[in-house]
């Protein structure tokens, strides 16, 4: 056997940004450092800055006054923004910039007088944090079916914003069924969501014509790498979502001679090398990469955190 590894894979600008920010609170600031919910969906980045002196909460109430606070890169609503201040938190901000983005352009169709459509899973954090931040009515919706029931007050007055790491081709059907029931709605273009999500999609889609299996490394609450594993079982491969090399199934390789791994954005690289590793022990005897363009985005850091 041999495994194909997707690139490009793993971590994004964002995610990178986010861990970095809480690495050098810690270093500049001392433990305990709070984050609001999970900095990144992957529990072993968790567990890892956990034992470094990383508090994470559920809710500000958890936080003692005046402490460091960080918000994740999955971003917050307006009324968190403000009871930190209330409550004299020292916060520092990790919300990926694209999220920010989504944020300011769904503010701009509200303030036009727009109802908005936010295309993403109901519950997700950022879809929670980017309804937070818009004024007036918000519809939440994922579905084509759900844009058929949808009911508004002016089919002229509407406006949609997505969710960064929903797949590409979920939201352009859903787009589809928006643009054919409300011809007038404005909104981003689909180029929009985040380029590392496309970036990943577009890997693994090329893996799919080459492999038997597709092995997608990442937490089971990350939307992205999900997407991934999904994209895998449309193209008709057998598709598995890994967060632990224990977790792969010996029966998943039999009779299959070429897998295919890649990473969800929020998964590192040392997850996937030990997946490598267990493959190996399996019976996989070659490992090649896929060529793709490297990503030289980078982020900057938080004023806070800048010297």
């Amino acid at each position: 056997m041999e495994a194909r590894l997707a690139n490009p894979r793993g971590f994004c600008a964002g995610v990178d940004r986010a861990i970095e920010i809480v690495e050098r609170a810690l270093e500049h600031y001392g433990a305990p450092v709070y984050v609001l919910h999970e900095i990144v969906h992957n529990r072993h980045v968790l567990r890892d800055l956990s034992e470094r002196g990383t508090v994470f909460v559920q809710t500000l109430d958890e936080v003692p006054e005046g402490a460091v606070t960080i918000f994740s890169a999955h971003g917050v609503s307006d009324s968190v923004v403000e009871e930190g201040r209330r409550r004299g938190l020292r916060i520092i901000d990790a919300t990926c910039p694209l999220v920010t983005k989504v944020h300011l352009q769904a503010a701009h169709y509200a303030d036009e007088g727009r109802e908005v459509i936010l295309i993403g899973h109901d519950g997700h954090p950022e879809v929670e944090g980017t309804r937070g931040r818009i004024p007036g009515r918000v519809h939440v919706l994922s579905t084509t079916e759900q844009v058929a029931a949808l009911e508004v007050a002016d089919p002229t007055r509407l406006a949609y914003v997505t969710q960064t790491t929903l797949s590409v081709d979920d939201t352009r059907e859903v787009l589809e069924a928006l643009h054919e029931r409300f011809p007038e709605i404005k909104g981003p273009e689909l180029k929009d969501i985040c380029y590392a999500t496309q970036n990943r999609q577009n890997a693994v889609k090329e893996l799919l014509g080459e492999v038997e299996l597709l092995l997608v490394v990442g937490s089971a609450n990350s939307s992205n790498s999900n997407r991934l594993r999904e994209l895998g079982e449309r193209g008709g491969v057998a598709s598995f979502l890994v967060d632990h090399p224990d977790q792969i199934e010996p029966d998943w390789l039999q009779g299959r001679r070429r897998i295919g791994v890649t990473a969800g954005a929020s998964a590192p690289e040392a997850l996937v090398q030990d997946i490598l590793t267990r493959l190996k022990e399996l019976g996989v005897r070659d490992v090649q990469e896929a060529p793709g363009d490297s990503e030289a985005v980078v982020f900057q850091m938080p004023t806070e955190l800048c010297e």
